[in-house]
């Protein structure tokens, strides 16, 4: 008995041992290195843009953002090492249970969900008594279901029925329901679902008609920025009732502030924006050096949503263009990872899962330099942690799985060729 339990605890010690680790640690070893070297320049911007804020909130103390930001790297790392031990078939299993409970949590946190900002995107969990955006579960079980049904649907993906309409209903749901709390969310996901539709060989009349129908919305949103700023700032003063008809105003004043560059209060988009550029100017193209910023004391969310500024300030316009080059690298190797996987589900997932990060990643960049409306999404890997980094490691982490498996059967197909 002794010796059995000395055996099993010998495993157990071992499967902790570093070199155990590495020897199990398979996939894409690119994208094992991109990770690193985004959570290393999370580290540092992370505490950089809250060493202020810590100081103010906890007496002197510099380091507690930072301490936290570590674990959350650690937790995050852990899970896509996890992750990627799965093969992924088992997501395809799983993919149509999740979709299915993410609808009601969506629901649920429109109604009853932790109101910031006004807008309910969070829901508390108990017993940890953290927030988390139920958008960011819905995101990641939406791609597992929709590169399901585009890996089992090729054979009548043309047809509008028994193709089109299958897959494009799970992404409208899933849009509608998160665009009254996080509209930008939900106008990055359909804008990463269309591009995945149209790899998946969706018809291409289908796709431009769901844009045409999207954008209406958008034109009116467009047109009711611009008579707003033509009302000589009536509707500006003016206060909502009803949290919906708030949410409205809050995306007619960001395209307005977009479009007119109009004042806000320290709240508002128009200031963010302003502080971005700022920080932009005083980095130039070498930066002003880690740990230097001046704007992150006036910046808010500098160390969420608008640390590419900070980063810019930093190591200046040619560090901002080396996390640029990050994520394309990231999604080159993705992309070249849905061209060597043998079975659709992998490819359509490996590919949808990499879209949605690299085109969340550049959107916030693209806010950061005043190219689009601010929209309130952090950059991947790098902003503060919470609940989206976590969800941003499973991505990973599967995205991971795909590359193993496929590097496992590339080499049982070397071994029979030497055979």
């Amino acid at each position: 008995m002794d010796t059995a339990r000395d055996i099993r605890f010998s495993e157990l010690k071992n499967s902790f041992n570093p070199r155990h680790l590495l020897s199990h640690t398979k996939g894409d070893k690119v994208i094992w290195a991109l990770v690193v070297l985004l959570t290393l320049v999370s580290l540092l911007a992370v505490y950089s843009a809250t060493g202020s804020l810590a100081y103010k909130n906890y007496k002197g103390n510099t380091e507690v953002y930072l301490f936290k930001q570590v674990a959350f790297i650690g937790i995050g790392i852990g899970v896509i090492y996890i992750a990627h031990l799965v093969n992924y078939t088992f997501y395809s299993r799983v993919a149509q249970i999740i979709f299915l409970l993410s609808i009601p949590l969506l629901i649920y946190t429109l109604f009853f969900g932790v109101k910031m900002n006004e807008g309910s995107r969070w829901i508390r969990l108990p017993i940890i008594n953290m927030t988390m955006q139920t958008s960011d579960l819905a995101r990641l079980a939406l791609f597992m279901y929709l590169a399901r049904l585009l890996s089992r649907r090729q054979a009548v993906i043309k047809d509008f029925k028994k193709g089109f309409l299958p897959v494009i209903l799970p992404v409208a749901v899933t849009c509608l329901l998160i665009a009254p709390a996080n509209l930008s969310t939900a106008l990055l996901l359909g804008a990463s679902c269309l591009m995945l539709l149209f790899i998946g060989r969706v018809n291409t009349r289908h796709i431009l008609l769901t844009i045409g129908i999207a954008m209406i919305p958008l034109l009116l949103l467009i047109a009711a920025a611009v008579i707003r700023h033509k009302d000589d700032g009536e509707a500006t003063v003016r206060k909502s009732s009803g949290a919906l008809t708030a949410r409205v105003d809050t995306w007619i004043g960001r395209v307005e502030n977009f479009m007119y560059g109009s004042k806000e209060d320290i709240d508002g988009g128009a200031y963010q924006t302003s502080q971005a550029k700022i920080a932009i100017a005083k980095g130039g193209f070498f930066g002003v050096g880690p740990g230097n910023s001046t704007t992150r004391d006036f910046l808010p969310q500098a160390y969420n949503d608008f640390i590419y500024a900070i980063i810019i300030e930093e190591y200046g316009i040619a560090g901002g263009a080396f996390i640029m080059f990050i994520y394309l690298v990231f999604l080159y190797r993705c992309i070249r990872l849905f061209k060597r996987c043998p079975f659709a589900f992998g490819a359509f997932l490996a590919l949808g899962l990499s879209f949605t990060l690299a085109v969340q990643a550049m959107a916030n960049m693209a806010v950061t330099v005043n190219l689009f409306p601010v929209t309130g999404v952090t950059l991947p890997l790098v902003s503060m942690g919470g609940t989206s980094f976590i969800f941003t490691c499973l991505a990973i982490g599967i995205i991971l799985s795909v590359a193993r498996n496929v590097e496992q059967l590339e080499g049982k197909a070397e071994t029979v060729k030497a055979v």
